[in-house]
């Protein structure tokens, strides 16, 4: 019998085949991509003695007394709420800048070709870290809050995607507007700005993902530790991991003679747990946005 006359469930063998190695190779991708990040959450729930014997698939030793240690340290608490303000403000302030450039550089004005063209060659050329912080110095941002909000205020590879996503709303919705005598923000604020919810939407989970992960402004622009940011503060702990297990397992210690008790964490228990910190609230984000994300993307890349 000819292997092209063989059929499974009405197909050609040999498409079946493909098919189920297809299936394979998809699965062994998604894991590849995937463990990594579940091998840290299951590690940080692990007891710290047991998780440095392997770690594979379950915590060993469930417990959340990594997440205790790692929380009770004494800055974390405030450095969280500065990040979260900084990430919610500077998410705002990028959407609203870069929306409302991205539909004025749809208008013709004169001068918009060079305009829009300064725009992207920021995509393409940068100073340095020298000249950067020599211009951040100039204009005061150091040791100040607006450091993290106004550098960021505008972002050229996302006006391009809220540019390219104005320019397929139909025309005639503005020229409505304009015969019932709305000027530019009207029209802006109350046709643009609803139309535009998916772009929106996805612009502005990468602000919020660049925002919350950002350090290095803080590293170089801000001493005061009333200004740290929660992603500066782990850094510092996952640099000092070794120390900061000491610090712990030796009050771990203090309260054992009192309570029968002893539990020592590792440095890289400590890692782990400040890893799954610092990522998980803005994992939380994404699905509540995933639904106009897609739709943004997409959209917005349509023409260039």
């Amino acid at each position: 019998m000819n292997n092209k006359e063989l059929k499974v469930f009405g197909k050609d063998i040999s498409d079946v085949l493909w098919e189920i190695v297809k299936d394979v190779l998809l699965v062994l991708f998604v894991f590849i991509c995937v463990y990594p990040f579940y091998y840290v959450i299951i590690y940080s729930l692990s007891d710290p003695q047991l998780a440095s014997r392997g770690v594979y698939f379950w915590p060993r030793g469930f417990t959340l007394q990594n997440f205790k240690e790692v929380l009770g340290l004494g800055d974390l608490g405030h450095a969280f709420l500065v990040s979260v303000t900084r990430t919610v403000l500077g998410t705002l302030v990028t959407v609203l800048c870069t929306t409302l450039l991205a539909y004025q550089v749809t208008k013709d004005f004169w001068g918009r070709k060079v305009c829009y063209r300064f725009i992207i060659i920021t995509m393409y050329t940068g100073g340095g870290l020298i000249p950067w912080y020599l211009v951040m110095t100039a204009y005061g941002f150091t040791n100040s809050f607006l450091a993290y909000i106004v550098p960021g205020a505008v972002a050229a590879g996302n006006m391009i995607l809220v540019k390219t996503f104005i320019e397929q709303l139909p025309a005639s919705l503005e020229e409505s507007a304009a015969i019932e005598g709305a000027g530019f923000y009207t029209t802006f604020f109350k046709i643009i700005i609803p139309l535009s919810k998916p772009i929106i939407a996805t612009i502005a989970v990468y602000r919020m993902v660049s925002q919350w992960n950002s350090w290095k402004d803080n590293y170089f622009l801000n001493s005061k530790k009333s200004l740290m940011t929660m992603q500066l503060v782990l850094r510092n702990y996952l640099t000092q991991a070794q120390k900061l297990a000491n610090m712990m397992a030796d009050e771990n210690n203090i309260m054992a003679e009192d309570l029968l008790l002893q539990s020592t964490v590792t440095p890289e228990s400590v890692r782990m747990t400040a890893v799954v910190v610092t990522m998980l609230p803005i994992m939380l984000v994404y699905p509540f946005a995933q639904k106009y994300f897609t739709k943004g993307i997409m959209m917005g890349a349509v023409k260039g």
